[in-house]
């Protein structure tokens, strides 16, 4: 069977497979459920469920394998890696968010839900965003969480303190899973619940068990190793989110110079250049990483820095100049400035500083761009349709469901290990403001976006 006749077949299954499910639905001439459905379906507990369970069984697998098939091989490994909801679950099922939603039929903003849980909002905000791409919540407006209608959805009921279905969460031995340790036990205790301060992050709150003190990069500076492997990491992030798909996605023969900043090993730069011979590009990082990105370090040979492309150094395509981006601005009047998962490692405080440093040194006629994932809310967002960002098709989750899992599973990655976040566009578009910078346009990526600003008038 070829390729595609096999994909053909795994959609005849998908298909019919639905129908066999629907069809036990209806059965003594009962309603078939969605995912906002109120009340339970009196299959729900029923105890012969097997026709209903081998026709789910049967699109669950074939939904997954032509997803797998279809999808790059390292996009379904990160799914495979990243999976914080079972934590999230924990967190709304101890603070009882469930069983106070049922007592406010029209919902409550996540300020006064926080109060009620005695949980700081940004993070809850956070939990419940990300388990609602799993219709666990629904977001009307920004922030504001509930129940849709007057009664939960057969979902929502389960995440209840009276739910029967809670214990699977509850296990005793979860409590020993480090994620677990990581994400529940910084939210005990206000000096880290309520920090942003990035050595406040929950790893650094397992490494302090063992002496250490600092941010996750103070932790990696100590170790070369270490240094080094996340460098890789970053090389086969930027591959999973198909960073590079940027070089045919926006204009830059309309460029003449751009400053990478935050270069690392050359990982972008060195394709942009080889891709677009007419642009001069600076690499802007730490001393420590460029030193990486020049030598011949086996990160350096590794298909990713300037190893791979002599003929770009040789022909002084791509220069490298010291940034601590903190303290300085980068090089001057350039067409555009690059950033690319830089600004998701750092809150708030510390992000605006990088960007108002970028600033001070753009021209009028100067672009920054910052590649990162945009977080969508689980409510209809047309301003971002506006910019230029894809907004979901109904009856498609407004967040694309499970389509967008990897970037909130990302957001919570963020947060655990850098006290950090990915950003919604309003998010981005606030960030951006505070450093007088002003959103022109997205570029929407799929996996990530580029959005694209200027210097605000």
């Amino acid at each position: 069977m070829s390729g595609e006749a096999q994909l053909e077949a795994l959609l005849e299954i998908i298909n019919t497979s639905a129908r066999q499910a629907i069809a036990e639905y209806k059965k003594g001439g009962n309603e078939v459920p969605t995912i906002h459905s109120k009340e339970h379906h009196p299959i729900d507990f029923a105890n012969d469920t097997v026709a209903l369970k081998k026709a789910v069984r049967l699109l669950e697998g074939a939904s997954q394998q032509l997803c797998a098939s279809l999808a790059p091989p390292q996009h379904t490994l990160q799914n495979l890696a990243m999976t914080f909801e079972w934590a999230c679950v924990r967190v709304v099922i101890r603070a009882k968010i469930a069983d106070t939603l049922t007592k406010y039929p029209k919902g409550l903003h996540v300020e006064e839900l926080a109060k009620l849980a005695n949980l700081e909002k940004g993070k809850l905000t956070r939990v419940l965003r990300l388990l609602a791409t799993k219709g666990c919540f629904t977001e009307g407006t920004a922030l504001f969480f509930y129940f849709r209608g007057a009664l939960v959805s057969r979902i929502q009921q389960l995440i209840c303190n009276s739910s029967r279905a809670k214990c699977l969460f509850e296990q005793p031995y979860l409590a020993y899973y480090t994620l677990e340790l990581r994400c529940l036990c910084p939210l005990k205790y206000r000096e880290w619940a309520t920090s942003y301060h990035p050595d406040k992050a929950p790893l650094i709150y397992a490494l302090e068990k063992k002496g250490f003190k600092g941010s996750f990069f103070d932790w990696i500076k100590q170790d070369a190793e270490k240094r080094e492997n996340y460098h890789r990491a970053m090389i086969g992030l930027g591959r999973v989110m198909g960073a590079l798909s940027v070089l045919d996605h926006y204009p830059w023969n309309d460029v003449k110079t751009v400053c990478d900043v935050g270069a690392s090993v050359g990982t972008f730069s060195i394709p942009l250049s080889k891709k677009y011979p007419h642009l001069k590009i600076i690499d802007q990082d730490l001393p420590e990483v460029l030193v990486q990105a020049k030598d011949s370090s086996p990160i350096a040979s590794h298909r990713s820095g300037p190893k791979d492309a002599p003929e770009v150094l040789q022909r002084n395509q791509v220069e490298f100049a010291t940034l601590n981006f903190f303290e300085e601005s980068p090089a001057k009047g350039q067409d555009v400035y690059y950033l690319r998962n830089i600004i998701h490692d750092w809150p708030d405080n510390e992000a605006a500083i990088i960007l108002r440093n970028i600033k001070n040194a753009m021209g009028t006629h100067s672009r920054l761009l910052i590649h990162d994932i945009v977080l969508t809310p689980a409510s209809y967002d047309l301003k971002a349709k506006s910019y230029g960002a894809d907004v979901a098709p109904e009856p498609l989750l407004p967040n694309f469901g499970n389509g967008n899992n990897r970037n909130y599973q990302q957001d919570m990655n963020m947060w655990l290990i850098h006290n950090a976040k990915e950003r919604t566009l309003d998010d981005s578009i606030a960030l951006g403001s505070i450093a007088g910078l002003r959103l022109e346009k997205v570029y929407d990526l799929a996996e990530s976006a580029v959005l694209e600003f200027s210097v605000a008038a």
